[in-house]
C-alpha cells in the first residue's frame, strides 16, 4: 500500500477542517488515489495553543526546516493564508520537488506568474480550488471540463460578506449599517471588513478567473474595483421599483482579444440567475460558446467547505504523484490580449440625483446626456420636497463609461443639480 507524506503550513480555521476530513476518511482514500495519506507535520505559530483537532505528538512543528528539509513530504498545503512567508515557503518548496495546494488567493493575485512559472520549470503540481468561492468548484471546471470552449463571460457573487449585506437590505430593509453589524454578529464580516465591503476580496478572486477563462495574465492592478458602502436603501428600493435588485458582481468580460475586469454595486434583472442568489451564497456564472450558458453555485466560504476544495485538490495531486504525472496542468496564461480601462467599457448605468423641482429641469439635463451620446431608456421621478428638490432616478441604454462621465462633469455644474447621489452599472435586459 502506497503511503503519501504531507506537510500543512497553518493550522487555523481551514487547515483544521482539511484534517477533520483527512482523518475522518482515512479507509477511502487508499481507493479513492491509490494511497494513505500522513499527516507527518504541520506548521503552526504556537504549538501549545489549543485545537479541534488531534495529532500525534511530533507532527506540530514551529520549524519550517522541518518541512522543507524531509525528502519523504512530497506535498505541501498551503492554508496560512498573506502574501509572506507563504510566497517564500511555497518558492522553496517549488525548487525543492514538492507539490502545491494552495487556498491563498491574495498570494495568487499578486505573485502568480512568479509561482506559475516556477511550478512549470520544477515540474510539479500547484493546485488552488480554494483560493475562490471555497467550496464551489470553478478552477477545475474552467482548466478541465470547459476547456474546448472560447470563455466570453465569467460573472459572480464571489463575496459572502457583501452578498449577506446586501439581501438584508433588500429583502427586510435594513440599512447598510446595520446589516453590516448582524453580518459582524454572525461572524460573516470582520471587525475590519475594508477587504470585503470595499471590494477588494472579489477583485483579486476575479482577477484568477479572468486569467484563468482568458488564458491571459490578469493582474490585480487590471481590476476597476468599487465596493458597497456607497449603497443605500432608496437604491435598493429603487431598483426594485425598475425590475431589479442590486448584487456586487465580479465582471470578466472578452470581445475582440481585448478583456475587462472589475468589481462594483450592479443593477441585474430579477430574472437573472444570479439575482436570487441570497445571504452569504456564492455563484459563478460562466458564458462559453460551446456549453452557452452555465451556473456554479454554493457556499462561498467556511471551514468545511474550503477545507472540501483543499482536500479535493489534494487528492488529484496525490493521484498524479502515484501514476507519475504531475506538472500536467501548467499555467494556462499563454495569450497577451489587451486589458481595457473602465472608461473604455460600455454598459447601462442607473442614476440617481437631486435637482430643483421645477419645469424643463428634465429636458435640460437630458438635452446634456444627448450631446454626450448618452440615451435614456426609463426615467422615475420622484415627489418634490418642501424644499423645492425632486428626486430624479433614470436608467440609460448602452453607453461608454466615459460618455456618461463626462455628461455627469457637464450636469454636476448646472444650477438646477444639487447632487449626484449615485452611479451604478447595469447588467442584463
Amino acid at each position: 500500500m502506497n503511503r503519501i507524506d504531507i506537510a500543512i503550513l497553518g493550522l487555523g480555521t481551514v487547515g483544521q477542517g482539511v484534517v477533520k476530513i483527512i482523518q475522518g476518511n482515512q479507509k477511502q482514500w487508499n481507493s479513492r488515489c491509490g494511497a494513505t495519506i500522513n499527516i507527518k507535520k504541520v506548521m503552526v505559530r504556537s504549538i501549545e495553543r489549543t485545537r479541534e483537532v488531534e495529532l500525534p505528538d511530533g507532527v506540530l512543528t514551529c520549524k519550517w526546516d522541518e518541512i522543507i528539509s524531509d525528502p519523504d513530504i512530497s506535498t505541501i498545503v498551503e492554508v496560512m493564508g498573506g502574501i509572506e512567508p507563504a510566497r517564500t515557503f511555497i518558492l522553496e518548496a517549488i525548487r525543492k520537488g514538492k507539490n502545491i495546494v494552495t487556498a491563498n488567493k491574495d498570494l495568487l493575485a499578486l505573485h502568480g506568474q512568479e509561482i506559475f512559472e516556477a511550478s512549470k520549470v520544477a515540474g510539479v503540481d500547484l493546485y488552488f480550488e480554494a483560493s475562490v468561492a471555497g467550496g464551489i468548484p470553478i478552477i477545475a471546471p474552467l482548466k478541465q471540463s470547459l476547456a474546448a470552449n472560447n470563455i466570453k463571460q465569467v460573472m459572480g457573487i464571489i463575496n459572502g460578506t457583501t452578498n449577506y449585506i446586501l439581501s438584508k437590505m433588500s429583502q427586510e430593509g435594513m440599512d447598510y449599517d446595520e446589516a453590516l453589524q448582524r453580518a459582524k454578529e454572525l461572524g460573516y464580516a470582520e471587525a475590519d471588513p475594508t477587504a470585503d465591503v470595499g471590494g477588494f476580496d472579489a477583485a483579486r478572486k476575479i482577477a484568477i478567473l479572468a486569467s484563468l477563462a482568458f488564458h491571459t495574465r490578469v493582474r490585480l492592478q487590471d481590476i476597476y474595483v468599487e465596493g458597497i458602502t456607497n449603497l443605500t436603501l432608496e437604491d435598493i428600493n429603487n431598483a426594485k421599483e425598475l425590475g431589479y435588485v442590486i448584487k456586487l458582481l465580479g465582471i470578466a468580460r472578452e470581445e475582440d482579444r481585448q478583456i475587462e475586469g472589475r468589481v462594483h454595486p450592479v443593477l441585474i434583472p430579477i430574472t437573472h440567475p444570479l439575482a436570487n442568489v441570497n445571504d452569504s451564497f456564492n455563484a459563478v456564472f460562466v458564458y462559453g460558446d460551446a456549453v452557452g450558458e452555465t451556473m456554479f453555485f454554493g457556499h462561498g466560504a467556511g471551514q468545511m467547505p474550503t477545507a472540501s476544495a483543499v482536500t479535493g485538490d489534494l487528492l488529484e495531486v496525490i493521484s498524479n504523484t502515484i501514476n507519475g504525472y504531475t506538472g500536467r496542468l501548467s499555467c494556462t496564461c499563454y495569450e497577451d490580449k489587451v486589458i481595457k480601462s473602465i472608461g473604455e467599457i460600455t454598459t447601462k448605468y442607473y442614476l440617481r440625483m437631486h435637482v430643483l423641482d421645477r419645469p424643463g429641469v428634465l429636458a435640460s439635463i437630458a438635452g446634456v446626456f444627448g450631446n454626450h451620446g448618452v440615451s435614456l431608456a426609463s426615467v422615475l421621478q420622484k415627489n418634490g420636497s418642501p424644499l423645492g428638490i425632486a428626486e430624479l432616478v433614470v436608467i440609460t441604454h448602452m453607453v461608454k463609461e466615459n460618455d456618461i462621465q463626462d455628461a455627469l462633469a457637464v450636469i454636476k455644474e448646472m444650477s438646477i443639480t444639487k447632487s449626484i447621489e449615485n452611479l451604478i452599472r447595469v447588467e442584463g435586459n
